[in-house]
């Protein structure tokens, strides 16, 4: 393996349980704050059938899987499904306030955005490559 290689996946793995940190953190914090009833009725008051629920699924997917994510385990499939979570909450929350977090805007997009590319790398890097037969 060469050293560029090992830098890569070195990256990759630093990111990877960064991502993990991060998604975690989102999910206790909505937990002991106890959030996860008040964003089940947001998600009611934005006609989602469920709503409770919904709430429920995804702060356990990001208290539960986070850990999983971190170790390497089902990669692409949490990484696909976080995508999708914080791509929602992109065009439900972030989206219409702008681009900015904090400075010209606030709760904008920039931060969501940054977190999707990159559960989206760490997903392409963990898909399986494919060997195509090459045609005689």
């Amino acid at each position: 393996m060469s050293v560029t290689r090992n830098r890569a996946e070195s990256v990759l793995l630093v990111q990877r349980i960064l991502l993990s940190g991060i998604i975690s953190a989102h999910g206790w914090a909505r937990w002991l704050s106890e959030a996860v009833e008040p964003f089940g009725a947001w998600l009611n008051g934005q006609d989602f059938p469920f709503g409770l629920a919904i709430a429920y699924l995804i702060t356990a997917i990001e208290i539960l899987g986070a850990p999983l994510l971190a170790f390497g385990r089902f990669t692409v499939a949490l990484c696909l499904l976080y995508a999708t979570i914080y791509i929602v909450g992109i065009f439900l929350v972030h989206a219409p306030v702008g681009w900015f977090v904090v400075g010209l805007g606030r709760n904008g997009m920039e931060y969501s955005v940054l977190l999707v590319v990159c559960l989206l790398g760490i997903a392409y890097q963990h898909y399986p490559e494919r060997k195509f037969e090459s045609e005689a």
